[in-house]
């Protein structure tokens, strides 16, 4: 077989289907467009993934894809009150004694120590940050807020 011998198998190719050439052809008059409206118009019809004015599927359906809140740092929040209740003179407060007393229970990157509540204990906090009352009522009872 030579290169100017190749053709398309049987029935492989068609002939091109001409629209709107007389009635007689099938698809005549109106060529398949049906009668007025959007669609029988030249230039005609919806954009892809219109709904007729109804929300459409790619508005309805949730967000995805990529996102900073994935790699964000995760903080175990603990409030002066659980350590009054929960800790005694001289005890250090960190993760491993927080994880002890049962207040923390998964993988945090860090602890945050916040003011809500009184504290009249001793204690050494250790934590990755405090906010500023938290600090002022460490201090004030005696103990030390260590930042790790």
């Amino acid at each position: 077989m030579k290169i100017h011998e190749l053709q398309p198998g049987i029935g492989a190719s068609r002939q091109a289907y001409r629209k709107g050439r007389g009635h007689g052809s099938g698809n005549g008059k109106t060529a398949g467009r049906g009668h007025k409206g959007q669609k029988a118009r030249a230039g005609g019809g919806v954009r892809p993934g219109f709904e007729g004015g109804q929300t459409p599927l790619y508005r309805r359906m949730p967000k995805r894809g990529f996102g900073r809140k994935r790699f964000a740092d995760v903080y175990a929040e603990i409030n002066l009150h659980m350590i009054e209740d929960n800790f005694n003179d001289g005890d250090v407060v960190n993760m491993e004694s927080l994880e002890k007393a049962g207040l923390i229970r998964k993988k945090f990157d860090g602890l945050s120590i916040l003011g809500n509540g009184e504290l009249t204990k001793k204690v050494t906090v250790e934590a990755t940050r405090f906010t500023k009352s938290a600090a002022e009522k460490i201090a004030k009872a005696g103990g030390k807020a260590e930042v790790v």
